[in-house]
């Protein structure tokens, strides 16, 4: 007995005039990225009267959704419109993490990561009058010099690095963690290096700070020597990066709290890399046994002392 031929629920005929805002779009392309198993809630409801994608039910019973020729067209709109809607600065930011990707870093941006610097010295007072004494108490807590006494001296503040990238390595002492500021106008650097705290939380995160921007934005004597300097020689579609002065190092170990900030943000991802490269392929076989095949048995060779 022959199986039945899988089936396909197309779009209907006239589609429903569906308002799509960014969650609809978003749902688009994570359909478009994966295997498309449903979820079968209210967005796919939506994206189906739209006719923007179909369900597709196998022989075996398994649904998937595959995104039509208007689903398809509708993602490329968006994306251009994305494309032309983008700033200057976001270009920029977005050149240079593409230069950093292709260098094998892991690269994250928008980031909201809090960090210490140092606190101002508290004004002088006058000296008051010695109050009488008081019955002497045993300390709350321990008077000494720790580090950490020393950072609760000091002041948090939220730093949002452009671009914050490390290492991808499993070695904590190789992540080299790294913040590049990008500064598309004269006026947005110049501002940028008014603020002496910002800078200090820049290099509290990381152990190399770059300042990147166009030809002629600045001289390299207007940035401060600790910082290192890239500058981009052409246009935004066409230029190439060049390293002017190299970065102070500066041995850093990331807290905790910059941990998981990271864990709950999403790196970017080149828009070359397949999404799901790593399940194989017809061209790239798993490395993975036969279910039938035994497994090999344990190495009876007795173990010798060197």
């Amino acid at each position: 007995m022959s199986s039945a031929p899988p089936s396909i629920l197309s779009s209907p005929s006239t589609a429903l005039p569906i308002a799509l805002t960014r969650f609809h779009r978003t749902r688009l392309m994570q359909i478009w990225r994966s295997a498309g198993w449903p979820c079968k809630d209210g967005l796919e409801i939506d994206l189906l009267a739209a006719g923007l994608v179909a369900l597709h039910t196998a022989a075996d019973g398994c649904e998937t959704l595959k995104l039509t020729d208007e689903g398809i067209r509708t993602l490329a709109v968006a994306r251009q419109r994305s494309v032309r809607s983008l700033s200057g600065h976001d270009r920029l930011a977005q050149k240079f993490a593409a230069q950093l990707l292709a260098a094998g870093r892991i690269v994250w941006t928008e980031l909201s990561l809090r960090a210490v610097i140092e606190g101002a010295a508290a004004p002088a007072t006058a000296q008051a009058v010695a109050p009488l004494p008081h019955p002497t108490l045993p300390p709350l807590w321990s008077e000494d010099t720790t580090p950490a006494a020393r950072a609760a001296a000091n002041v948090w503040r939220m730093a949002r690095p452009d671009l914050f990238s490390v290492r991808n390595t499993s070695v904590p002492a190789y992540l080299q963690p790294m913040v590049h500021e990008i500064k598309y106008s004269r006026a947005d650097l110049l501002s940028d290096l008014r603020h002496d705290a910002k800078r200090q939380a820049y290099q509290w995160l990381c152990e190399e700070c770059y300042y990147v921007f166009p030809e002629g934005i600045a001289e390299p004597e207007e940035i401060p020597e600790h910082f290192g300097i890239w500058v981009l020689r052409g246009g935004l579609d066409d230029g190439r990066f060049e390293l002017l002065r190299p970065a102070r190092h500066a041995q850093c170990t990331l807290p905790f709290a910059v941990w998981l900030a990271l864990c709950k943000a999403t790196p970017l991802r080149p828009d070359d890399e397949a999404a799901q490269a790593q399940l194989g392929g017809p061209d790239l076989p798993l490395s993975l046994p036969p279910l039938d095949e035994p497994a090999p048995a344990p190495s009876t060779t007795p173990l010798q002392n060197p």
